[in-house]
């Protein structure tokens, strides 16, 4: 199944402590986290458009990197959720995969099953099970605790057909509505059933320096 990727690399690294972007932040053999997330995308055959979607600051730089056949550089939002809609507008493929850049350790094989679940649905996004106790709390007193049987971590890529993730990004940037994840959009604005397919613990999102391998 051949698919568009938009990779979702704004941000400014505050929590890491960088002062810039933390998807410049060197990983390793020179590669940066963006490098590696984009590898994975360039040297996937289906993947036949690659929408990097970077804060205005860094569009020059991220264009000089990265500048192939395949990718199209666009300037994000104010947040993540407009980012991903001026990237849409760019998008051509019947399906698109949204994924966070700062994500460097997806594979292959999870790709894999997100397509696979794509063959019979409409959207579909990676979740691990919750490994901890979770608790309600107010005011710093618990008040209960949550069934972690049926919670999720969601994770990215989130795929979606195409036209079914624009019409409802537009509905939500008409009421203003800010999601905090792509799925949420469907879940809001559309009767669509998601599919939950199983992620992989590695695959963390950087956000501190605690998260790099």
């Amino acid at each position: 199944m051949n698919y568009s990727v938009l990779i979702v690399a704004g941000g400014k690294g505050q929590r890491m402590g960088l002062g810039y972007n933390k998807v410049f932040y060197p990983l390793k053999d020179g590669m940066t986290v963006l490098d590696m997330t984009v590898k994975l995308f360039v040297d996937d055959a289906r993947c036949k458009q690659l929408v990097i979607v970077t804060n205005p600051h860094d569009l020059h730089k991220v264009t000089q990197t990265h500048e192939m056949g395949r990718i199209v550089n666009v300037g994000g939002g104010a947040t993540r959720q407009d980012s991903v809609y001026n990237g849409l507008m760019c998008v051509t493929e019947e399906i698109v995969l949204v994924h966070d850049a700062a994500r460097p350790y997806c594979t292959v094989d999870l790709i894999d099953e997100l397509l696979k679940a794509m063959e019979t649905e409409q959207a579909a996004f990676l979740a691990v099970d919750v490994k901890d106790t979770v608790k309600e709390v107010k005011d710093g007193y618990v008040v209960k605790t949550i069934n972690r049987e049926f919670l999720r971590n969601a994770q990215t890529p989130q795929a979606f057909k195409t036209s079914l993730l624009l019409e409802c990004i537009h509905q939500a940037q008409e009421e203003n509505f800010k999601a905090t994840d792509d799925a949420q959009l469907i879940e809001r604005y559309s009767n669509v059933p998601i599919k939950v397919v199983k992620g992989s613990y590695d695959n963390i999102k950087i956000t501190t320096p605690e998260d790099i391998k």
